[in-house]
C-alpha cells in the first residue's frame, strides 16, 4: 500500500519495521533516518523472552536466528537483601547487548535493500517526503513534539531517581539487590547482555539519594560510592556511566508518555514515542518490536491508510493495557519497598515476583504471601487431577472389567443389565 516509507530513528523499532516492509514487497522505497552515527547509542543490554523470539521467528527468521545467536539466557533470579540471599528458579529469560542488536538489525535492513541515513537528524520542520513517515525517534520524539496538540502527548514524571549503568560483571541469573543505608534502601537491578558485561539500573527514594549526596556528586564519586554500596555482588567489579557530556551522573526519574492519538495524517507513532512503560518490566524494546509488528501487518491487509493507521492504534492500544497496568503496580512496589524489605527474604522475593498484582497494595504482605502460597498448592493439586483424571479413570476401568471377568462379564452371572433407555 505504501510504496514510500520514512522512518525517523534507527531503534529497534524503526529498524525492524523497515525489515518488515522490505519482506512483504522488495518495491517498498524504505529509509531510516537516525541522527546519531552508526554504532552509537544509549543503554547496554535489552531482556526479552521466549514469547518474542517466538515471534520474531514468525515474522523474519533470519534476523530472529541471529539475535538468539547473539543472545545470553538464565532462568533462575537471585535477590539479595542485605546480607541475605535467595534463589528461585524461573522461566527463561534472554539478554543481548544494544550495540549489538542494532547492528543485527541495521545488517538485516540494508540485506533487504532498505537505506540507512545515520547523523540525519528530523525535526517537524523538516519532515520527509513519503506516503507514509514513521516516528520511531523516542520518548523524546521531536515529530510528535511538533504536533504535541494534535497528539494529546501526556508526560508524567515518577517518583524515585535511576540511573542507567553498565559493569563488567557477568550476572549469570537476573539479579536484584538491596542495600539498606543510613538514608533508606537503595537497590539495583542486574542482568548480563554477553561476556563483555551487564546491566546494572540502580534506583532509590528521593530522600536516600540527598542523604547519600547522590544529587550532588560529580560522575566519578557517584559510581564510587554506588560501587561500595553493592560490593558484595559486583565482587570487585567497576560501574560505568554512558558519556552523557554533562557534569554529574546522569540520574533521571521514569516519564510515562501516553497519547490520546497516534496518527496525525500519513504520520504515525511507534515505540517510546507512542508509549512508554517502567523499565522494571523490562518490556521496552519487546512492545517497541511489537508494534512494529503489527503496523507492517495493518499496512499490508488494509486497503487505504487511514483505515491501517486506526487499526494499528487500536490493536496496540487494546494490548498494551495489560502491560501499562503491570508497569505501574510495579513501580508502585519499588516505591512502597520499606512495606516489604523486612519479610524473610524468600517471601519478599516472592512478592517482587507478585508485584504486578492488583490486590497486593491492599493486603497485609504476609497475609497475601501465604493466600498466594495456598493458591499455588490448590492450581498445583488441580493440574495434577488434571493430569491423572484419565490415567485413575482407565485404572478403574480396568479393575472393573477384572471383577466382572472381562468384557462379557462372564465372571458376575447375577450382574445386573446396563439400563439401555
Amino acid at each position: 500500500m505504501c510504496v514510500k516509507v520514512a522512518c525517523v530513528g534507527g531503534g529497534p523499532a524503526g529498524l525492524y519495521l523497515s525489515i518488515l516492509l522490505k519482506r512483504q514487497d522488495p518495491s517498498h522505497d524504505v529509509t531510516v533516518y537516525e541522527r546519531d552515527p552508526e554504532g552509537s547509542t544509549y543503554g547496554w543490554g535489552v531482556t526479552y523472552w521466549r514469547g518474542l523470539l517466538d515471534r520474531l521467528q514468525e515474522h523474519d527468521p533470519g534476523s530472529a536466528r541471529t539475535i538468539e545467536e547473539h543472545s545470553v539466557r538464565w532462568r533462575d533470579g537471585v535477590a539479595h537483601v542485605g546480607d541475605l540471599a535467595t534463589r528461585h528458579h524461573g522461566d527463561e529469560g534472554f539478554g543481548i547487548g544494544r550495540h549489538r542488536l542494532l547492528a543485527i538489525l541495521a545488517a538485516r535492513a540494508r540485506e533487504l535493500g532498505v537505506r540507512l541515513e545515520f547523523e540525519h537528524p528530523v525535526t517537524g520542520a523538516n519532515p520527509p517526503d513519503a506516503d507514509l513517515v514513521v516516528a520511531a525517534d523516542g520518548a523524546g520524539s521531536a515529530l510528535r513534539t511538533h504536533h504535541a496538540g494534535h497528539f494529546g502527548t501526556d508526560i508524567a514524571g515518577g517518583r524515585d531517581p535511576y540511573v542507567w549503568l553498565g559493569t563488567t560483571k557477568v550476572f549469570d541469573a537476573f539479579t536484584f539487590a538491596f542495600t539498606e543505608t543510613d538514608h533508606g534502601w537503595i537497590w539495583a537491578y542486574g542482568y548480563g547482555f554477553g561476556p563483555e558485561g551487564s546491566t546494572c539500573v540502580v534506583e532509590c527514594a528521593p530522600g536516600t539519594w540527598t542523604g547519600l549526596g547522590l544529587d550532588r556528586a560529580d560522575e566519578a564519586e557517584g559510581l564510587v560510592l554506588l560501587e561500595k554500596l553493592f560490593a558484595d555482588v559486583l565482587d570487585g567489579h567497576p560501574l560505568t556511566a554512558r558519556p552523557s557530556g554533562r557534569a554529574g551522573t546522569p540520574w533521571r526519574t521514569f516519564r510515562t508518555v501516553t497519547n490520546r492519538t497516534w496518527s496525525r495524517g500519513n504520520l504515525v507513532l511507534l515505540g517510546d514515542a507512542a508509549h512508554t512503560t517502567h523499565y522494571s518490566i523490562g518490556a521496552g524494546t519487546t512492545l517497541a518490536l511489537e508494534d512494529a509488528m503489527t503496523l507492517a501487518a495493518t499496512l499490508h491487509e488494509r486497503a487505504g491508510l487511514p483505515d491501517a493507521l486506526a487499526h494499528y492504534e487500536r490493536e496496540r492500544r487494546a494490548a498494551l493495557l495489560p502491560v501499562q497496568s503491570a508497569a505501574r503496580l510495579s513501580a508502585q512496589w519499588y516505591e512502597n519497598l520499606p512495606r516489604y524489605i523486612r519479610l524473610p527474604p524468600e517471601q519478599m522475593f516472592a512478592l517482587l515476583g507478585q508485584r504486578h498484582s492488583p490486590l497486593l497494595p491492599y493486603l497485609p504482605p504476609r497475609l497475601y504471601h501465604r493466600l498466594d502460597r495456598a493458591a499455588g498448592r490448590l492450581e498445583t493439586l488441580r493440574r495434577l487431577k488434571r493430569r491423572l483424571g484419565p490415567v485413575v479413570a482407565r485404572t478403574v476401568q480396568a479393575r472393573r472389567l477384572d471383577a466382572d471377568g472381562g468384557p462379557g462379564r462372564r465372571g458376575r452371572p447375577d450382574a445386573v443389565p446396563a439400563h439401555r433407555g
